[in-house]
């Protein structure tokens, strides 16, 4: 058998296997020559679907992410220049990450394109926004001891437990009606109102060493009695018996 009936098999194969690709026959002549155009367009096609799979209100959930990583980077740089502008400027974003928060599920209603992803989405962007950005405040306004920190962590950690809760239980509460209809312990973006609360005292002055409650030396470690209220509102979001209206 000749060599040239040895290759037709081949070329159908390769043909085959392009067209399991999806690729046009315009692009058949690429595998040979990857810098073609229309092949590149191809892979980035591929590559950036995600984002083409972005529903509106997912654009509104990332602009809360975005608002709640604003104000982690606001305390670093406080904490490292102490100019106060920049933590009032970080405590002013958790505020609007809430409003981002809220009109997502509207708008994603609205449109009727709720999804897996948008859900998932929504979570990890409350973590930063209500979790972790409150806790780096809380850090940046003086709350820096040893027991602050244990504190603060178990308050940011309350935070992840009760949106993975949420995320495994909604479908089964939500029943016929495809609808939560209340909350199983305090919703985590109530740490607004922490983020309130040391606003007002960093606006008077009442940060680091006048903190309000002041502070003890517990064995070898610092401890602010204002830390307190983290640790209440993680255990209320982690209540399995609090249940919370949805409005």
């Amino acid at each position: 058998m000749s060599s040239r009936s040895h290759a037709r098999p081949e070329a159908v194969t390769r043909i085959a296997s392009l067209a399991e690709c999806g690729e046009t026959v315009a692009c058949m002549a690429c595998a040979r020559y990857p810098s073609c155009l229309a092949h590149l367009r191809l892979r980035m096609k591929r590559h950036f679907s995600m984002l083409r799979d972005f529903q509106l209100a997912d654009w509104f959930t990332l602009a809360n992410a975005f608002c709640g990583t604003g104000a982690v980077f606001a305390a670093m740089r406080f904490l490292q220049e102490e100019h106060r502008g920049d933590l009032l400027l970080g405590m002013a974003l958790i505020p609007l990450a809430f409003v981002f928060d809220a009109l997502d599920g509207h708008v994603a209603r609205w449109r009727k394109a709720s999804s897996t992803l948008g859900r998932e989405l929504d979570s990890l962007a409350d973590v930063i926004s209500f979790g972790v950005a409150p806790a780096a405040l809380g850090y940046a306004c003086g709350m820096r001891g040893g027991w602050d920190w244990l504190v603060l962590s178990y308050f940011v950690c309350c935070g992840v437990s009760r949106l993975a809760r949420y995320n495994v239980t909604a479908e089964e509460i939500a029943g016929e009606a495809d609808k939560v209809p209340y909350f199983e312990g305090t919703p985590i973006p109530t740490s607004l109102l922490l983020v309130i609360l040391l606003a007002v005292a960093a606006s008077i002055g009442h940060i680091g060493e006048t903190l309000w409650w002041g502070q003890w030396q517990l064995g070898p470690w610092q401890f602010h009695p204002l830390v307190l209220l983290f640790a209440v509102s993680g255990s209320l979001m982690i209540s399995k018996t609090l249940r919370i209206p949805k409005l």
